[in-house]
């Protein structure tokens, strides 16, 4: 399946104030999405955290580092962003929750899009859909072996499970090229994504892996020497004019 060109992907998680997602997601989808793709990034996906009513999370990507530098100047200096800013961040205690990824091989970034997205107020009549995050903390770094042991032995068991992978990234520790929006540092991270018709399906999904022999006899023992403490598993629900979906 043919990749989007995202190198570089920003996962950004708001934490925003009591009953204000709903503004800040009309607010962004109306005013934010094409201004940032015209100064040269892509706006992949933006959802609401199904577990938690003011948690909003979005991804972004970008060809390189030195071009999320001058995308991010350009957006964040421009008539755009400095008529709607305040009106944004009144919906934010929090907005610095954001790990910097890269995919972890060849074939973990996001797919193309099927669908275009759709425009500015046009009813939503894409098939519903959820996103199910999973961030694993690393006590070192992801290296090729736990790329390719995730690609071989983990892979088929999620889809066995009724998973549909969509990408998987790690860790990108080059320096922080626009710091004034700051980045975690200092951990190791693996992420990876996975599509599903509905909720239920996912508890399915959760389900059937913790019911199954594989899961436990070959991919279970391998996770538990590379990983620190539990994952953080994200229930994503795509807004109307969220790409990915």
């Amino acid at each position: 399946m043919e990749s989007l060109r995202c190198p570089v992907v920003e996962l950004r998680q708001y934490t925003l104030s009591p009953g204000r997602r709903d503004a800040l997601i009309d607010l962004f989808e109306r005013e934010f999405v094409e201004p940032q793709e015209a100064a040269g990034m892509t706006v992949l996906g933006q959802f609401r955290d199904l577990d938690d009513p003011d948690r909003f999370v979005w991804l972004r990507g970008f060809e390189d580092m030195p071009l999320r530098a001058r995308a991010l100047e350009t957006f964040y200096s421009g008539p755009v962003w400095r008529a709607h800013r305040d009106e944004a961040n009144a919906t934010m205690v929090d907005s610095d929750d954001v790990m910097l990824l890269r995919p972890a091989s060849a074939l973990g970034g996001f797919p193309v899009p099927a669908r275009v997205r759709p425009a500015t107020g046009e009813p939503d009549a894409l098939p519903s859909s959820v996103v199910l995050a999973t961030i694993w903390h690393g006590d070192g770094p992801f290296d090729e072996g736990f790329t390719d042991f995730f690609e071989r032995r983990l892979l088929p068991v999620v889809v066995e499970a009724g998973g549909e992978p969509l990408a998987y990234l790690q860790s990108e520790h080059a320096p922080n090229t626009f710091p004034a929006l700051p980045v975690r540092t200092g951990e190791e991270v693996f992420v990876w994504f996975a599509r599903f018709a509905d909720e239920g399906r996912i508890d399915d999904h959760l389900g059937r892996l913790e019911r199954s022999e594989r899961w436990h006899g070959e991919v279970l023992p391998t996770l538990s020497t590379r990983l620190s403490g539990s994952p953080q598993l994200l229930r994503l629900a795509p807004t109307p004019r969220s790409l990915l979906r």
